[in-house]
């Protein structure tokens, strides 16, 4: 096991608040999509993609785990763990060069640092908050997601422009898929979770894979785009892509893989996160200094939320109890804590080397399907 590097940085409190990170009252579940009951890249209403991940309900696997937050210095070669009721970076663990993200693996057992240009995964043990083990071998580990049923890892190689399969627990090679997808970024799955779309940073288009094949079924060219966070809507109808250049989300008809809207919301549009109760999706502008809090269903903008003196706010996740929205400063090195009931900014850890990918951890949800917490 990796050598613990205790350290602690720079904290500015600017709003006091409950810190003790309890998960309160499980909501009642909403109905439920049953396996095999909903046709090829089609959904029937009702349908409430993110019924399992409302507050409280945790599993076997993370009902014990610390809440704790894994950050990435995307410039660096490790990860930062946070406690959030202290505001403490309570450890620093060296990964390899350029941890991207951390991911959720299915099983909820086990977190990935994706270490892009070290070519490496590191595996954490959440139950410590501590790498489980040496880093394993991986090309290209930009990002990382999961499989329906969790037998297959998909590494999102970047550079080679490949989808490449993984044994999930093992890490051993399985098969893998070239794209004609330049800057192959992010990706999210529809409600049947028979089919996934990314997003192709620089060749401005998306891209649509059949999971059961692992083959690509076709592309969506977006002119002038610079697609980046891919997610799709709680009741399954829309994928929401956040655009870098157009500074807003895009609006894609998930059966129909088409463009039908576009919602702006601030230059440099980054991450997009469902809120605890499924009612609500924060937008990160990273170059704005803001966050969009997006209606769903009306698919426009209800509120903006501003950075006292502006920010860079990027990737991460809502807090388990849904008090809270943790982003990264990419370029600003801090992380965010973000107040979910009025947007005010409750306090700022100093984090260094350009933090990227934050996973919360734990949240609510049956299994992950990856990036910092796709969860289902």
């Amino acid at each position: 096991m990796l050598a613990v590097v205790t350290a602690v940085f720079a904290v500015t409190h600017l709003s006091p608040h409950d810190r003790g990170g309890h998960v309160v009252g499980k909501a009642p579940v909403s109905q439920q999509l049953t396996e095999d009951s909903v046709p090829h890249g089609v959904t029937t209403g009702p349908v409430d993609v993110y019924a399992h991940t409302r507050v409280g309900d945790l599993t076997a696997a993370t009902r014990s785990v610390p809440y704790l937050l894994y950050v990435p210095e995307s410039a660096g070669r490790g990860v930062d763990v946070v406690d959030p009721r202290t505001l403490r970076v309570i450890g620093h663990y060296p990964t390899g060069l350029d941890p991207q993200h951390v991911v959720p693996s299915y099983d909820l057992r086990t977190l990935w640092s994706t270490n892009d240009l070290a070519n490496t995964v590191t595996p954490f043990d959440p139950r410590t908050g501590r790498p489980r083990g040496p880093a394993v071998a991986v090309n290209d580990p930009y990002n990382m997601y999961f499989l329906p049923g969790g037998k297959l890892a998909m590494v999102v190689q970047e550079q080679l422009q490949t989808l490449a399969f993984y044994d999930a627990q093992t890490m051993a090679p399985v098969s893998q898929t070239k794209v004609d997808c330049a800057g192959v970024d992010h990706a999210d799955f529809t409600a049947d979770e028979k089919t996934l779309v990314a997003s192709c940073e620089f060749s401005h288009r998306l891209l649509r894979l059949d999971v059961a094949s692992q083959k690509v079924t076709g592309y969506l060219d977006l002119p002038r785009s610079s697609p980046q966070d891919v997610r799709l809507t709680p009741d399954g109808k829309h994928f929401l892509v956040a655009d870098k250049t157009l500074g807003g989300v895009t609006v894609i008809d998930a059966q129909h893989f088409r463009r039908t809207g576009f919602i702006a919301t601030g230059a440099d549009a980054h991450g997009i996160y469902p809120s605890r109760d499924g009612r609500l999706m924060y937008v990160s502008n990273r170059g704005a200094g803001t966050i969009s809090v997006v209606d769903p269903v009306q698919l426009k903008v209800v509120a903006t939320w501003r950075l006292p003196g502006g920010g860079s706010p990027d990737m991460g996740g809502v807090s388990p109890d849904g008090r809270y929205l943790w982003l990264s400063g990419r370029y600003d090195a801090t992380l965010y804590e973000i107040s979910t009931s009025d947007g005010h900014l409750v306090a700022q850890v100093h984090v260094p080397a350009k933090p990227h990918g934050v996973c919360v951890w734990p949240q609510p949800g049956r299994y992950s399907l990856g990036h910092t917490g796709n969860m289902r």
